[in-house]
């Protein structure tokens, strides 16, 4: 997986909670993505943290490239039934 270093130095030293590996699993088969004004690309996915029952929105932004991970969050605002 390709990241910046914003993603690498910035992203994971605030949320050391985010398993890159779940950013690779979003970007490869998003539930929901869309473009944004500047190029870059956002992907929507559930996963699911170990001790957890219910599933979790990660929202992923990578460079226009569409596989350069710029940045990863919990999406709290997300709803499956608005796609």
């Amino acid at each position: 997986m390709k990241v910046t270093r914003y993603f690498e130095e910035q992203v994971l030293r605030k949320r050391p909670y985010i398993d890159p590996n779940w950013c690779t699993q979003v970007v490869s088969s998003p539930l929901h993505w869309e473009h944004q004004p500047d190029g870059r690309i956002r992907f929507w996915g559930e996963v699911t943290i170990p001790g957890e029952v219910e599933p979790r929105f990660l929202r992923v932004v990578t460079l226009a490239d569409g596989e350069t991970v710029h940045n990863a969050f919990f999406d709290r605002g997300f709803r499956k039934d608005n796609l």
